[in-house]
């Protein structure tokens, strides 16, 4: 393939974004080239544009990616990371991290930390190698990437926030240990709460208590599983009703708000598991009682993307999730035009994911 594909390239806060085409690259060794289908927007690509997360500059965002197979290198996969046939024209997804595999953290079960990581829509412009990033008509999947066929009959808009918020979650609920019959507080109700409340519910929680300061956003997670719904200033009243007085098995932080984090450990049961997911930007310092975490016999763990894995369950997941409205939470489509329009616009409080296809 040759010419060039229209690109959205992100030169910095309060600089915005730069339509320009790129030179559609051959791929070589076992990369493959896709045809970006969609991409949606998830919160870190906001943060970023906004100033409020650094990424290196110039470079094209976006990695909540669906594509289809338009070129293999000699070497590329021919089948995908479950072993299924894979060939051009196919459509697939890939996980946001690309991993060499032999590093000290791939050793470790860690590919998501990788010593010499490619991470889409994370990586500057490098001639040869700008296609990176969802924003763009084409990307470039590097050796190493983790990419999965999707169903054909899974929508766009349900598929794409696979490879972060979905993948995100199970990685989560992995954390959490088994939650068939347990008591969940889940804080923060934006995408990542949303789909987390949906698929505990579909594992058997017993209650999911939502937590948001956003009536909107509490409103949305009673169509996603939510048992019990709370603001910030009533969440402690809401949760001993819940639990008889003893607390929630686990609470999925997902804000990374400081305060959020504060109030989840006097919240959780002896014995419960606290899973911080949303703490990754800089915020002050949270105090803690190492006393209070011995005697309570307390689980923290921590949750930052993703086993490739764990994206194979988001799209088992996304396969069978009924009645569980996803594809509502995707703003109607918009081309790369339209970009500087959308960042621009007031969030919608209904939908928290901008979808964008880039060649119209």
């Amino acid at each position: 393939m040759t010419g060039t594909t229209p690109a959205a390239v992100f030169l910095g806060p309060g600089r915005g974004l730069e339509l320009r085409e790129i030179p559609i690259p051959t791929p070589e060794g076992s990369e493959m080239l896709v045809e970006v289908v969609a991409c949606t927007l998830c919160g870190s690509d906001l943060h970023s544009i906004h100033g409020r997360r650094a990424v290196p500059v110039p470079s094209i965002l976006g990695h909540e990616i669906l594509g289809r197979v338009v070129g293999l290198g000699p070497d590329a996969p021919r089948v995908d990371e479950a072993g299924r046939p894979l060939a051009e024209g196919d459509r697939v997804t890939w996980a946001v991290v690309a991993r060499c595999g032999d590093c000290f953290y791939c050793a470790r079960n860690l590919p998501q930390k990788c010593e010499r990581m490619v991470k889409y829509g994370h990586e500057p412009l490098r001639p040869g190698h700008e296609l990176t990033g969802g924003l763009a008509g084409h990307c470039l999947l590097a050796p190493g990437t983790a990419i999965y066929l999707v169903s054909e009959a899974i929508p766009d808009a349900v598929a794409c926030p696979a490879n972060c918020a979905t993948a995100t979650v199970a990685a989560a609920l992995e954390a959490a240990g088994p939650v068939g019959g347990t008591r969940v507080l889940v804080m923060g109700c934006g995408m990542l709460g949303l789909t987390a409340s949906a698929w505990l519910r579909s594992l058997g929680a017993e209650s999911v208590i939502g937590c948001d300061s956003d009536p909107g956003r509490l409103a949305l997670a009673a169509r996603f599983g939510s048992t019990r719904r709370a603001t910030p200033e009533v969440l402690g009243e809401v949760v001993r009703d819940a639990s008889g007085g003893f607390g929630v098995d686990v609470v999925l932080e997902l804000t990374g708000a400081p305060e959020a984090v504060e109030s989840s450990l006097p919240l959780l049961r002896l014995g419960g598991t606290l899973v911080l997911v949303g703490s990754v930007f800089p915020t002050r310092a949270v105090p803690m009682l190492p006393e209070q975490v011995v005697r309570r016999c307390l689980t923290i763990r921590g949750v930052h993307n993703y086993r490739p894995d764990h994206l194979g369950r988001a799209l088992d997941f996304l396969a069978s999730v009924g009645d569980w409205p996803f594809g509502d939470l995707v703003s109607a489509w918009q081309p790369l035009t339209a970009l500087d329009q959308v960042l621009q616009a007031a969030p919608d409080p209904d939908r928290p994911r901008v979808g964008i296809r880039p060649v119209g």
